[in-house]
């Protein structure tokens, strides 16, 4: 397991991804547009910041402060 020290904004960036990945799968096909810009902006942010071997650790942290 990896244990590492991210910041209050990527947790926090995480947090609004899971928020906008399961507001995206209950929405409507038509008009879910914003939510999908929305998604692929978190997700950028996460691939630049976040090393791949620290996403798990991120996404666990994300959900224990949720």
């Amino acid at each position: 397991m990896v244990h590492t020290d991210h910041s209050p904004g990527i947790v926090q960036t995480q947090r609004d991804w899971t928020r906008t990945y399961n507001a995206l799968a209950q929405a409507p096909d038509a008009g879910n547009t914003a939510l999908r810009r929305r998604l692929i902006g978190l997700s950028r942010r996460l691939v630049q910041e976040v090393p791949r071997a620290q996403l798990a650790d991120l996404r666990r942290r994300a959900a224990e402060q949720s």
